[in-house]
Order: C-alpha cells, then structure tokens, then sequence
C-alpha cells in the first residue's frame, strides 16, 4: 500500500515497524460539545483505514484520545457549574452515540489527557533535564524550539521563516516568542495538578506525546489528524517527542482535507456551523458517511445539501442493489457460462477495489468500483441464478462496503395501515387484470405520499 507521508511530501510504501501489525495515533476531539463534520471527516476517514488494513490481514492498534482539559472545556464547566469531569462525561458519551451511528468502530484504546498526568510530569521532566525545556518564574515550564535543530520539518519551514508570526502574547513568561507552553500554572477557577513546577495543568501539544508514546511506544507507524493539526500541534509534538527520545516519533503522517458549508469555511461566526446529530437526523449517518468518501481524504469537501440528496440517493442505490441479492430467484438449471463469466467478473471488481485504496486510500475510485458492482448486480439478477452464484455476489458487495463502513442492511420500515391495505387491494386487481383498478389505486397511494415498486419479487411500497 502507498500513503502519502506528510513528512516526506511524497507517497510511499507503508512498510508496518513490526511484520504484520500496524499502530496508528489519531487526534481526537476536545470534549466540551457535540462533534461536528469537522470532527467527522478524520474520524471516518482513518476508520476506513483501520478497516482496510485490517481487510488485507494486519493486526491493527488504534489508538485515538479524548483531550479533556482544555479552555474550551474549562470555560464549559464553569457555564454549566460543574467539573471537567461531568463535562468530558457527557460529551464522550454523547460523541460514542454519533461515533456509533457513523459506524466508526471504537478505538483499540482511547486515552484521555486527565488519565495520563504522570506520563506528561515525566516527559515534561525528562525535557528538562536534556535542556530542551525551562520552567518560568511563574510555574509555568516552555519548550525551547531553538533547542532542537528540526523544528519545521514536518510544514517544511526554517525557524527563521517561522519568527515573523511568533510573538509573546500577555501573561506569558516564555524566553522566545516561538517556545510554547508545556505546563501551564495554575489560575483561579481552573482545574490543576500537582507538579514539581508547582500546580498547574498540561499544555495541549504534550498531552499526545504523553499519551501516544506510553501506549504505542516511542517510534510508532501512523499519526493521523486534520490539515489544520500540522502547525502548531504537530510541528510540536515531534520537536518534543524527539527531542526527549533522540528516535524518530512517527514514520507515516496523514492528515485529511478541510470542509467547508456551502463554499464558506465553517465557523460559529458565520452561522453554518453543522454538528453531526443534526446532519444524522435529516440523512441516513451512512449518507454522511459515503459523502465523506466519496473525495480523496486529502482533498478538501465543500459540503452542500444538493451534494447530500445526490448521495443519499446513491446510497439508496446501494441498498436497493444488496435488497435484490437477498430477494433474488434461484434455479435449478442456470446458464452456467453466464455465471461463469460473473463470477471472473465479481474477482475483477475486488482486484480494482483493492488496487484504488492501495493507492493513498483513494476511496472515490473505490466507490466508483462499488457502484460499477452494482450495476453489474442488478443485470445479473434479473434472470434466475444459481444459490452460489448470488451468495458470492452478496459475498463481494459485503466485503467492500464493509471495508468502506457502509451498512445496507435492510431496514424494516413500518407504513400506515391504509397504506398497505390499498397496496395489497392494488396487488389483488393487477393478478385480476383489473388494470384500471391498480391505476386508481396506485395513485390513491400517491396521495398518500407513497410510491409502488414492482419487481419479479412482488410491490413494494417507498415514501416519495
């Protein structure tokens, strides 16, 4: 498999540390509200990810944290009069609920800043101690980007080029305007722990090294986030990873593209700003999902709710495709070169599909795939097929749409009684040949806000 390596600003062969498993890192949301689809696009892309190396066999350790003490979620706290805790109580459950619907499997460990003070203190420490690092007279403890030689490798600046933005902002006690805070000392109305500088709680950039390297080890394969992540966050969290271990931190990085509302980057200023529970409550959650594949995950998406009714019918397209497998009509005598000739057909779709997200996880030309098999499916269907010629149909449409988190699993959908009373006097008049009986019936039901699906299964009913 080929990923692009934001590092090395190139695409190269993901060869995994340890033969056969492969541990990622992925930044998490800071829990103080609900996760909008800026939150969403990392945490189904790299879901998909985890699924598709796990597809092609390897053991995958997936590691992604819930950042729990931050300004925003003190400042949450304080609005609501309870602790941090409460507050990173609610919102982590709140974010498993949009997580779950999503189909975004949960991660092999999620670490929260809170749970992981010690490993922060000891890193911070050790920071220190090599002269990377300097507490201030005010408790709080800066790192020293000068210290470290490599700082910009991963935005692919100099120090120099990077002078011109940094500043020293009030309140601060930092030597130069480009070190950040590792700790921050303790203020009135915050949360803090004990530290050898005094009480304070953890700069935001430490808080993933801490977390990442105690889980994963000091080297590990993939750390994966948003675009908006690279600088500072990242920039930092390998200037003092590596320069506490002296090793490389992560050899992959992968960041996905931004989103933007309707042309317009999203923000609360500009009112287009979309939580994931209120997208899910309009669409189905695997419409969002198959609209956040259906881009390269480097690229950028302009969400548009024309966009979402287009692939909302494509995912119905999806359905409709795998409903028909499982109501497809078997036979004893099939035309055995026909279904010969699907099934080397069936093996090229998979090949195809593999090969696109081999290539950087590009899943639009994975979908492109999927939907060729769709085609495929619902011409195969509408003859008579063997019972192993459609359970290797319903095979290959599982695979990929399970590897792309795409559930069409059908869906047993309750309608009115009037409506289906006049759908089954519609299916008594039609086997009487009273056609103009099923017309009228047909469009009674049309008033009723009801469609009639006919197929070689029988009628079914679809709301308009």
């Amino acid at each position: 498999m080929q990923i692009y390596n934001t590092m090395t600003r190139r695409k190269e062969e993901l060869v995994p540390l340890k033969p056969g498993e492969i541990s990622i890192y992925v930044c998490g949301p800071t829990v103080y509200s609900f996760i909008h689809i800026g939150n969403a696009r990392p945490l189904i892309v790299f879901d998909t990810l985890r699924r598709y190396l796990e597809y092609r066999g390897y053991k995958v350790k997936f590691v992604q944290n819930f950042t729990d003490v931050d300004d925003k979620v003190i400042r949450r706290a304080n609005e609501d009069g309870c602790s941090i805790r409460d507050v990173a109580e609610k919102y982590i459950a709140e974010y498993y609920k949009d997580a779950e619907a999503l189909n975004v499997k949960k991660a092999t460990v999620a670490p929260r800043a809170t749970e992981h003070m010690d490993e922060i203190i000891s890193l911070i420490k050790g920071l220190i101690e090599k002269g990377h690092a300097y507490p201030a007279d005010n408790g709080d403890v800066y790192f020293a980007v000068r210290s470290y030689d490599s700082y910009g490798k991963l935005t692919g600046q100099s120090i120099e080029s990077l002078e011109s933005g940094a500043r020293i902002d009030p309140g601060e006690h930092k030597r130069d305007p480009l070190d950040f805070a590792l700790w921050k000392s303790a203020k009135p109305g915050e949360p803090s722990w004990d530290s050898p500088w005094g009480k304070g709680r953890p700069g935001w950039h430490i808080e993933c090294s801490a977390m990442s390297m105690s889980i994963l080890g000091e080297t590990f394969d993939i750390h994966a986030g948003g675009k908006d992540l690279i600088f500072p966050h990242h920039e930092n969290e390998i200037a003092q990873s590596e320069a506490c271990t002296g090793k490389p931190f992560a050899r992959y990085w992968m960041h996905n593209g931004h989103i933007n509302i309707e042309g317009q980057k999203m923000s609360k200023s500009l009112g287009n700003f979309r939580n994931v529970r209120d997208i899910i409550s309009e669409f189905d959650p695997n419409v969002l999902r198959l609209f956040m594949l259906g881009a390269h995950y480097a690229s950028p998406i302009n969400f548009r709710r024309e966009l979402m009714e287009q692939t909302a019918a494509a995912y119905e397209r999806l359905c409709t495709a795998r409903e028909r497998l499982r109501e497809a009509q078997t036979a004893n005598n099939p035309n055995a070169e026909e279904e010969g000739a699907f099934a080397a057909a069936l093996k090229g779709y998979k090949q195809s599909f593999i090969e696109a997200m081999d290539d950087d996880l590009n899943t639009a030309d994975a979908i492109g795939v999927l939907f060729e098999l769709v085609r495929a499916v619902n011409t195969f269907v509408t003859e008579k097929r063997s019972k192993a010629a459609i359970d290797n149909a319903a095979r290959a449409f599982d695979e990929i749409t399970g590897v792309l988190g795409i559930s069409t699993d059908a869906k047993s959908e309750e309608f009115p009684e009037e409506a289906v009373r006049l759908l089954n006097e519609r299916t008594e008049a039609r086997a009487a040949k009273n056609w103009a009986l099923a017309d009228e019936l047909r469009n009674r039901l049309a008033q009723l806000g009801f469609a009639v699906e006919d197929s070689k299964q029988g009628a079914k009913l679809k709301r308009i």
